[in-house]
């Protein structure tokens, strides 16, 4: 499905005609209507022409004519134009498994390096508590704020598409997206997260490069010296600084981001408008010693875990569906120069790409020149290795869409709420407070690609457990110790998935979502199988997580303010 190409405006495109007739009626006032200067067929008369051209008024009336009608002609003709759009073409980015070769790490672990399952999982359940509890601060404050609008800046040509894959053997929950920073590019593979707004890679430097820079400068400033003498000790200390730090490559290790060897990098100082404004969401720091030293962030979170660093602004490529590369210049990254590890990072963090909506997101940025939307298909989190899908910008054009539902997109930064109505099991609608899914009342319903399991507040939590418990009296309950997951059965024997009733979430405007069995009902151990819904305190944001998510296509539309969905192997 196409959007809507812009209207084209109405004016005849300039020609010499044009401007010379508009000369002659600027300097001479004829008494030719205005009209007709456009239409092409007013007679020249050169003799009349060729005087005018040696006055020296004509000729600087000319120009502005040219100049004005130039801009015109770009301001109402070529107004969704851009120099670095390759019109038609879809931006994609892998979506990677952690099962995947290209970043498997050694651990301790069984099956060829696969996390026992259940460990997975009660991983899963520590991150998405830390994550939700953070989460659940960024929902009360936006919910309290008017709800910006951006979509009038969305544009319709561009798309493009970046593999995905999740993986679980790292220990996290989330989906990895390999992309190239800088110039020349640097390539990392980093967490795709629509929970975080800011995208920031793990840096080397202790400092920015600025910084070290500017003090330099400010050294030399505070002695003078002779001219002669001066300017040898200049020239040879401007050798020195141009000189590239680790030449050797021996601290630039892979999966870490060395600013100084980008030429497209630049420094948010800590005096600018935009540090002190634009990104006070993403936790700036106010600290500012000196208007040319970095605006600075600190992340913590409540498991100790932190990031720290810089902010600046560099060049991310990717590559189009027409085999070329698209670059998105200027997007607003983070260096973190600091980090603590916990359940939210841990030593194999490179980064993360931030999909959550906000005005200094990757996704704003994308979207911007890309088609103002962006969609991913997740994988299952079992898949083998070297399975993946892709995470699109732009106009997705295959045949799901002809399948897709879509109901309203609630943008509240970073965040994207949906407008859950309820939730059924089998065919009865389940008696469920309409205040849980009430934005107004602190509720509402959140889809999180960074959250694994879904987790909804104990007012809607306890009658779907009540619902399916009741529907599966017959199945033996597993014994064990399976942490938070409450509702585990034995299907060693009397098990038989057709038993188990459908679980539907129920959007504004009659829309349905019906996942897949194995997105609510998962494989927690060998012979075991778990209700994937984990229960919190409410109220609170109930969050649709990345396995419910799974083998669906899923459509962000940031002009028309819709989520779309639909079922896909996301081949």
């Amino acid at each position: 499905m196409q959007l809507p190409q812009p209207p084209q405006p109405r004016f005849v495109p300039c020609n010499p005609k044009n401007v010379v007739e508009l000369l002659k009626l600027l300097v001479h006032r004829t008494e030719t209507p205005l009209p007709q200067l456009f239409d092409g067929t007013t007679k020249i008369k050169f003799m009349r022409m060729r005087m005018q051209w040696r006055s020296g008024t004509a000729a600087i009336l000319i120009i502005i004519i040219i100049i004005t009608i130039t801009s015109f002609n770009i301001a109402h003709g070529g107004g969704y134009q851009q120099n670095n759009i390759d019109d038609g073409k879809m931006m994609r980015i892998e979506l990677v498994h952690r099962h995947d070769s290209r970043f498997f790490r050694n651990r301790n672990s069984d099956n060829n390096g696969a996390l026992d399952q259940l460990e997975s999982i009660k991983g899963f359940i520590q991150r998405d508590t830390v994550r939700r509890q953070r989460m659940n601060e960024r929902w009360s404050i936006s919910t309290n704020k008017k709800k910006q609008n951006l979509n009038n800046r969305r544009q319709n040509y561009e798309t493009f598409e970046m593999p995905m894959q999740s993986g679980r053997d790292n220990g996290l929950g989330e989906y990895f997206v390999q992309v190239e920073v800088g110039t020349p590019g640097q390539k990392f593979w980093v967490v795709a997260d629509t929970g975080n707004e800011l995208t920031w890679f793990n840096c080397l430097d202790k400092k920015p490069p600025s910084v070290l820079g500017a003090h330099k400068k400010r050294h030399r400033r505070t002695r003078p010296r002779s001219r002669t003498r001066s300017s040898r000790r200049t020239k040879r200390r401007r050798r020195r600084i141009r000189r590239p730090k680790n030449t050797n490559n021996k601290q630039c290790v892979d999966g870490v981001f060395c600013p100084q060897h980008s030429k497209s990098f630049e420094t948010v100082t800590c005096s600018s408008l935009k540090c002190k404004f634009d990104l006070s969401d993403l936790f700036s720091l106010t600290y500012c010693p000196r208007p040319s030293d970095p605006c600075l962030y600190d992340i913590s979170y409540v498991d100790g875990s932190s990031a720290k660093g810089f902010f600046g602004t560099d060049t991310i490529t990717v590559d189009l569906t027409s085999g070329k590369q698209g670059k998105l210049e200027n997007l607003t990254i983070g260096c973190t120069n600091s980090m603590l590890n916990g359940v939210t990072f841990n030593e194999d963090t490179s980064g993360i790409l931030g999909l959550g909506y906000s005005k200094e997101s990757f996704v704003d940025k994308a979207t911007l020149q890309y088609g103002g939307k962006f969609s991913y298909c997740l994988v299952d989190h079992l898949s083998h290795r070297d399975v993946s899908s892709h995470l699109f910008f732009g106009n997705h054009n295959v045949t799901t869409l002809s399948e897709i539902k879509r109901t309203e997109l609630f943008l509240i930064p970073p965040l994207y709420g949906v407008n859950v109505i309820g939730i059924s099991i089998g065919d009865q609608m389940l008696k469920i407070p309409p205040q849980v899914w009430d934005f107004n009342s602190q509720g509402g319903a959140i889809v999180d690609s960074g959250t694994t399991l879904t987790t909804l507040v104990d007012q809607a939590y306890g009658p779907v457990f009540e619902a399916l418990n009741k529907s599966l009296a017959n199945v033996k309950l597993a014994d064990g110790d399976f942490g938070p997951l409450d509702l585990c059965f034995d299907t060693s024997q009397g098990y038989d998935e057709s038993v188990v009733p459908r679980l539907v979430f129920h959007f504004s405007g009659g829309v349905t979502f019906e996942p897949p069995l194995k997105s609510y009902i998962i494989d927690a151990a060998p012979q075991v199988k778990c209700l994937g819904i984990v229960e919190t305190t409410g109220p609170g944001a109930n969050v649709i997580g990345n396995i419910m998510q799974q083998n669906h296509l899923w459509e962000f539309d940031l002009s028309l303010n819709t989520v779309g969905f639909a079922p896909s192997s996301c081949n």
